[in-house]
């Protein structure tokens, strides 16, 4: 008969998981925090950053003109814009649930104050902004390599 040894819960910090998903949770360091590094999704978010960097230097680089480019910035900006999600809803979420969830065992209770709300709202408001930018660019490179087609077509 073997006995486990079992280790105590962690307590894991509601504000903490948000300012992570916040500030760096395009590498997934809000989904290590909460559930380790085996966590495929972190890897996940690693992995589109580690591809969506070099696509959007290759954008750049291209003036916005290569197809590769365009395909290789896409999971980047998905692990981007999902970070921002993600601080969003980690920091809305009542404290109760959060405790219940990932607090359960560890006897203590969370108390969320402001710095939470200002990380929601930071959020928010950077996140919609990339958000837009990025639809304005994409739209205007696609309407710009439309008139030069039909300027081509016309000459």
């Amino acid at each position: 008969m073997s006995t486990a040894v079992s280790r105590p819960a962690r307590f894991r910090s509601k504000t903490l998981t948000a300012a992570l998903a916040f500030f760096f949770g395009s590498l997934g360091a809000h989904r290590f925090y909460l559930y380790g590094a085996r966590d495929i999704f972190g890897w996940a978010h690693i992995a589109g950053m580690l591809v969506g960097v070099p696509g959007l230097l290759l954008l750049m680089e291209t003036g916005r003109a290569s197809m590769l480019g365009w395909g290789l910035v896409l999971p980047g900006a998905i692990s981007l814009f999902a970070a921002f999600l993600a601080a969003i809803v980690y920091g809305l979420r009542p404290d109760e649930k959060w405790d219940a969830q990932f607090n359960a065992h560890t006897g203590r209770d969370s108390e969320s104050g402001w710095t939470v709300i200002f990380v929601v709202i930071f959020s928010l408001l950077i996140g919609a902004f990339l958000l837009m930018t990025g639809l304005a660019v994409t739209f205007q490179t696609y309407f710009e390599s439309q008139v030069d087609a039909a300027k081509s077509l016309s000459q």
